[in-house]
């Protein structure tokens, strides 16, 4: 297909409007500046699906009337009384509104090109939050439910035969209020909770199509079988058609092949181009429906061939992909705009969010609890993001929570991989987040894994476990931590969360995990982080990590990009460098003494203060208690709890001898610890790490040079450790490791 035309098509065929010059977008507190190149004559004019386009087709975006509803409306009948640029959501400065309404009217007026004479007109909708109703000239053609899913109505029935149409759309979003899934909407936007998209959210428009018709297909990747399998299904009566395949490398044909509409048809690929984050190629398909050698519907489309898959690798469940192990490393990224909202202001946009996700050296992005416009997968596709897909939360972290709407979770779980299991860069389904409206997890994951047996199934990132799925998937903050599975996929689905405020590019201030006040410590800790993932890659088999994120979202300020994507904060280069040490580096711990992780190990301890030289190789602590570490409380992440400690504050000591430790590399010696919180370390009298804030689970510190060389690699040490606690759980203890990029 003729890409250039397609888009000249739609442009001459897009209808101006007489008011067009009457909207002004509003002033957010903060722009992008893709705002600028919005044109309320041509809004996000691509062709919105990429995968299964048609050469004629009408874009429908652009200034429509609307007004608020109520309870209760009659149609309205007449010119509304307000416009809007759809389509973004009423609450967004680029709409022209920047009002929250809960019930909403819009109209417009379209003419059918008279070329389209004869066919049957389909009116498409990428997505309207959360109930629409669809009239057109005034038939209803029914109610939609579910804010992120496209849908789609046959209008010819309602069509006059000649001159102006009229489309009318009712919209109702309770957001909190429902029940529903709606991810971080909220009418009370704070802390994590942003504001609401309420309305048309993603491209309206139009095709026409013969009455029976390519009405859908499906696409899987076979790289082991060397085919991809495609099912064109059809919209009417498919008795006497067949379905012609090309595909192709660029421009050359590859491969033809015929068979049945409504039937699987396997499509030889010899000798695959294989899809990745490093090589994302992409074959193109051309697909014709026919009827006695003649070609009655036709779509473009493209595919990835590509396998993800669950492999064995020293011992551990681990993510392959192509049949290889890949370490999968990803930003958060949760998809609002500070001047669009939920929507984009043009694809330039789209496309530059995940271009800086690239550059920064991510091979995956995790679509936090909210479902993208096509437009954004065809990008990932094509950059080469693998793709984590969130299905939104209901109930997410706000104070009204109304019972779980269970059956319309269910079926826009269901719409979620139906309408999105094409894309070659999803490779990863995400039933629940943290717990958020977490019912039915086995039932669920069941459900998706019927529906699609081709990916990975994530049961609850963060979220309650019950074996179920791939993965077993925690969160730590601000450290990454590894979980501990013979069963399933190890992943860290959140951590980080560095805060940096740039002047002059906040929404608003807020708290964060951990803030920094200079780019070069805001990049160390990066790095500091990234090690320890290395070493949980290479010693506790973690598969995958996601860094929240990718920009700062209103209050949230941990961003590596400002929310207006003005700032890089730390520089790409230096996140780059960090990030392919995670995904190539290896790196092995070797104790030198051993934490109580595994096997508990016996310390002297006082919750009482002691005197001022408690931490002396040679200070006398026969009155202190004698217990097994760890120290702290059950309910604390990660622990290993043998002694409680429930005070504000515990010293402990613990005598060791290294006289059997023959080599040690005493530059690489690290502590390997776990605090919650803050924490003091000495070696023989001498100070090892003064560390401030916790750890959610067992992580390597770096120890002084003057610790180093005060340990006595033949003979008797002491190590002594102060640890205090002021809120939450609570929880000491460490060990002494070497750490080496050979295995030991």
């Amino acid at each position: 297909m003729n890409i250039k035309k397609l888009l000249s098509i739609a442009i001459i065929a897009m209808p101006s409007l007489l008011f067009a010059q009457q909207w002004q977008p509003k002033k957010a507190v903060l722009m992008t500046r893709f705002a600028k190149d919005v044109n309320p004559d041509s809004v996000l004019p691509e062709y919105p699906r990429p995968q299964m386009t048609r050469e004629k087709w009408l874009n429908l975006n652009g200034l429509w009337q609307y007004q608020p509803g109520a309870v209760g409306d009659a149609v309205p009948d007449g010119k509304l009384s307000k416009s809007i640029l759809v389509p973004f959501p009423v609450e967004s400065a680029l709409s022209g509104v920047m009002e929250h309404h809960d019930r909403l009217w819009y109209r417009r007026k379209f003419v059918v090109p008279s070329t389209w004479k004869g066919e049957h007109i389909l009116l498409h909708f990428g997505a309207v939050d959360y109930e629409s109703e669809v009239f057109v000239n005034g038939k209803s053609f029914g109610v939609h439910t579910g804010g992120y899913d496209p849908f789609s109505y046959d209008i010819t029935s309602a069509l006059k035969s000649a001159g102006p149409q009229e489309i009318t759309v009712r919209v109702f979003d309770p957001t909190d209020d429902g029940g529903f899934p709606r991810g971080k909407q909220s009418l009370h936007p704070q802390g994590i909770m942003y504001t609401p998209t309420t309305g048309i959210w993603q491209t309206v428009w139009l095709e026409p199509v013969p009455v029976t018709n390519i009405n859908d297909i499906r696409i899987t990747p076979d790289i082991d079988k060397s085919v991809v399998k495609l099912t064109v299904n059809t919209g009417g009566n498919s008795a006497g058609y067949s379905v012609a395949i090309k595909v192709k490398d660029g421009l050359n044909v590859v491969q033809t092949i015929t068979g049945n509409a409504d039937e699987e048809i396997s499509v030889p690929v010899k000798n695959a181009k294989l899809w990745s984050p490093d090589s994302p190629f992409l074959y193109n398909m051309d697909i014709s429906l026919q009827k006695n050698g003649k070609t009655v519907d036709a779509v473009s489309s493209y595919f990835g061939m590509r396998k993800i898959s669950v492999g064995v690798e020293d011992g551990y469940k681990k993510l392959f992909l192509n049949n290889k192990f890949l370490f999968q490393i990803g930003p958060l990224d949760q998809g609002f705009w500070p001047d669009g909202i939920y929507t984009a202001p043009t694809d330039a946009a789209i496309k530059n969010d995940l271009q800086m996700i690239k550059n920064y050296g991510f091979n995956m992005v995790r679509k936090h609890i909210k479902v993208e416009p096509y437009r954004w997968y065809y990008w990932a596709d094509k950059l080469g993001l693998m793709v984590w897909q969130d299905m939104p939360s209901a109930n997410s972290y706000t104070e009204h929570t109304p019972p779980v709407d269970t059956v319309a979770y269910a079926s826009e779980l269901t719409r979620m991989v139906k309408t999105h299991w094409n894309s070659p860069s999803i490779v990863t389904w995400v039933v629940f987040n943290e717990g958020q409206g977490q019912h039915n997890t086995p039932g669920l994951v069941n459900m998706v894994r019927k529906l699609d047996d081709s990916r990975l199934i994530n049961q609850a990132s963060g979220g309650g476990h019950f074996g179920v799925g791939d993965y077993m998937d925690i969160h730590s903050y601000p450290p990454p931590a590894a979980p501990a599975s013979t069963t399933q996929v190890l992943a860290c689905g959140e951590y980080g969360g560095i805060g940096y405020i740039i002047p002059g590019h906040i929404w608003k201030s807020g708290p964060t995990y951990i803030m920094i006040d200079n780019q070069k410590d805001y990049t160390n800790l990066y790095d500091t982080y990234a090690n320890d993932l290395v070493l949980y890659k290479t010693n506790k088999g973690l598969s995958a990590a996601v860094y929240t994120e990718i920009t700062d979202v209103e209050i949230e300020l941990n961003g590596l990009l400002t929310y207006d994507r003005a700032i890089d904060k730390g520089g790409a280069a230096k996140i780059k460098a960090s990030n392919t040490k995670v995904i190539n580096d290896k790196l092995y711990i070797n104790d030198v003494l051993p934490s109580s992780q595994t096997d508990s190990r016996t310390w002297k301890y006082t919750f009482d203060k002691p005197g001022e030289s408690w931490f002396a190789g040679k200070f006398n602590d026969a009155a202190w208690k004698t217990g097994l570490g760890g120290f702290g409380t059950s309910f604390t992440p990660g622990v290993n709890v043998k002694t409680v400690w429930n005070t504000n504050d515990i010293w402990i000591r613990q005598e060791f001898t290294l006289n059997e430790k023959k080599n040690i590399d005493r530059d690489n010696l690290v502590l390997y610890i776990h605090h919650d919180e803050n924490c003091e370390v000495y070696i023989n009298g001498v100070k090892a790490a003064s560390i401030d804030g916790a750890t959610s689970g067992y992580a390597v510190a770096p120890m002084s040079k003057e610790s180093k060389a005060a340990l006595n690699l033949n003979g008797k040490n002491v190590i002594a450790i102060y640890c205090h606690q002021t809120v939450g759980g609570q929880y000491i203890d460490a060990g002494i490791s070497v750490l080496s990029k050979t295995k030991p």
